[in-house]
């Protein structure tokens, strides 16, 4: 069952009319006999489309504002078939993300009276300077208690940066140890805009390759002993991007080990530690190496929306002021209302019981998807179930062309992100699809497998 098309459908038959209540999320997953989380993010769907509204303290709705029913039994256009090219008006593309967080679980409520304080505190209206280009004290004190607590690391509110989002942070990191022309060792297959970020500040980008087990620690220390100018390792070792393994025990040992006698600096981005569903997350290595030895990045988007762009990095003294000393010249500050406003969601709580709660969300979606994919695709391609992270990566069948069956099926309305988009050299790019799946609707999860299996043969 489909509980948001069913809503849309009663509300178009009209027996749902406008102003009615719906019943609460408790008692219709008793009645359907489904997870409360599941109708949850239905009744949440359908708000962000208009045809629900929630009311504080009083339920869920049917929008007033909807027109009489005309008839008939047409489904809502959002929910309509695509179209071929010669067949019609096409479809509005279903675009799959690689990897963002669904922004509608978002404590949107708790986050916007957190920021209303904020701006209108007597430390914020009375303030006349500008502030710490580190960022706010409160928002590095509280997330410090919670690191501590959350992923074993040690680090103070003195060995901290707030910045604009993780991207802000690759790119002060490489600036505050690489001089223009030294290198960087990169995961390949990997995050393109991590080497955007490094090149930006002058740094070359060297990929070393990803297997089964996660970077080839092998060919790295091959590649330091005939590379003077390495100077930095970029990893992502929890839930590695794209291709979602976690960097075994083996390997972290090898990959600390090298770093200590090559005295390189791991860039350690654990973008997603929050969002394991199986077994304890592994811990950081950040949290086993001395500070010079590491620039710990982590951002807060992930567990909220891309919108909120806040993210943080962890680092040597040294480093850190040389980090601070870059972002003065392009940014004196962050947005601090929205840090004390963040601030207050870590000390009172929120933002744990948020990421509980996204946390089972996202793992339903998981099984739901990889269910859907192996129902319509499961003799075309190959993959393992990640044991967290919010993206499959699906591994074609020999003799399948990524590229063009992406090109097939952005006809029809599917945007999805290929192989190629990864690597540093196009030659060089994996046959496979990067599928973000915690951003869509239970419908649109199975959408993109129809879709896929529609346009494998086209």
């Amino acid at each position: 069952m489909n509980i948001a098309y069913s809503i849309i459908r009663e509300i178009e038959r009209g027996r749902l009319k406008p102003g009615d209540p719906l019943p609460g999320t408790r008692a219709l997953s008793t009645s359907l006999k489904v997870h409360r989380n599941t109708v949850d993010a239905a009744y949440q769907e359908l708000t962000m489309q208009g045809w629900l509204v929630a009311r504080p303290s009083r339920g869920t709705f049917v929008a007033n504002d909807l027109p009489e029913p005309a008839g008939g039994e047409t489904p809502p256009p959002t929910l309509r078939a695509p179209l071929d090219p010669a067949g019609g008006t096409a479809r509005p593309m279903l675009r799959v993300s690689d990897g963002a967080p669904d922004a509608r679980l978002m404590p949107a409520t708790q986050l916007a009276r957190a920021f209303r304080t904020a701006l209108t505190s007597p430390a914020f209206v009375g303030g006349g300077d500008y502030s710490d280009p580190r960022g706010a004290i409160r928002l590095r004190t509280a997330l410090s208690s919670y690191l501590i607590s959350e992923r074993g690391l040690t680090a103070s509110a003195d060995d901290m940066m707030i910045t604009r989002g993780s991207q802000m942070g690759l790119y002060l990191a490489a600036a505050a140890l690489v001089e223009p022309g030294e290198a960087i060792a990169v995961e390949e297959p990997g995050y393109p805009l991590a080497w955007s970020a490094f090149r930006a500040a002058g740094a070359r980008v060297v990929g070393i390759p990803v297997d089964a087990h996660g970077i080839d620690v092998d060919r790295l220390a091959a590649i330091a002993d005939r590379e003077p100018e390495l100077r930095a390792i970029y990893v992502t070792p929890h839930h590695q991007y794209p291709t979602t393994v976690t960097l075994g025990a083996s390997r972290r040992l090898k990959l600390l080990d090298l770093a200590r006698r090559k005295r390189l600096v791991l860039i350690e981005d654990d973008y997603d530690h929050e969002y394991r569903f199986e077994g304890r997350p592994v811990l950081p290595l950040a949290a086993r190496v001395e500070a010079e030895g590491v620039v710990y990045l982590g951002s807060l988007s992930k567990l909220l929306a891309p919108a909120v762009r806040v993210g943080y990095a962890i680092a040597a003294p040294a480093v850190l002021t040389r980090m601070a000393d870059r972002r003065e010249a392009i940014d004196r500050q962050g947005d601090v209302p929205l840090e004390q406003a963040l601030a207050s969601l870590i000390e009172d709580g929120e933002l744990r019981r948020h990421t509980r709660k996204a946390r089972r969300i996202y793992g339903e979606k998981r099984d739901l998807f990889a269910a859907a994919i192996r129902r319509e695709l499961g003799q075309h391609v190959a993959f393992d179930l990640p044991a967290g992270g919010l993206a499959l990566w699906l591994r074609l069948r020999a003799g399948l062309d990524a590229e063009t069956w992406a090109a097939n099926a952005a006809q029809v309305g599917l945007a999805v992100s290929s192989g190629v988009k990864f690597v540093l050299d196009a030659a060089h790019a994996p046959h496979a699809f990067r599928l973000g799946y915690a951003s869509l609707t239970e419908i649109e999860l199975s959408r993109v497998a129809t879709l896929l299996k529609r346009t494998i043969d086209r």
